[in-house]
């Protein structure tokens, strides 16, 4: 019987990884629409406090001009970047999972974390002042 060489074995395919792969891809998508929706939200709220005190008959509560647009575009922008950041993450662990050279990288995780909690800071900075 003819030997087989190590390079010439075909690549043992493991299903569970790459349902492992996906659903992380899908919980990254899931995070990138709950950031979105909450960038959204942020813009919405001011305009909605606006109408409200328009509505009752009382003094505009928010000054014309504030951040709350700029910190809710952050956030969709934000968000749509890990969305994208999310699919380039699934298709490179597919391509190291058919190659068997994967290794687990924290690089994305840590710069959304980063993201997350400065974006953090600057919503408690300017929401400080109405306390």
């Amino acid at each position: 019987m003819k030997e087989q060489k190590a390079t010439e074995t075909p690549a043992k395919i493991i299903p569970n990884d790459h349902l492992a792969n996906e659903r992380t891809f899908l919980a990254w998508i899931r995070t990138g629409i709950a950031i979105m929706g909450f960038g959204f939200v942020v813009v919405k709220f001011s305009l909605f406090i606006r109408q409200l005190s328009i509505a009752l008959n009382e003094e505009v509560i928010l000054p014309e001009k504030g951040y709350s647009s700029v910190i809710g575009i952050l956030l969709v922008a934000l968000g749509a970047v890990s969305v994208l950041l999310a699919y380039l993450r699934y298709r490179n662990i597919e391509r190291k999972l058919l190659s068997q050279t994967y290794y687990p990288s924290f690089k994305l995780s840590m710069i959304l974390t980063i993201a997350m909690l400065i974006i953090a800071v600057l919503l408690i900075i300017y929401l400080l002042p109405s306390i």
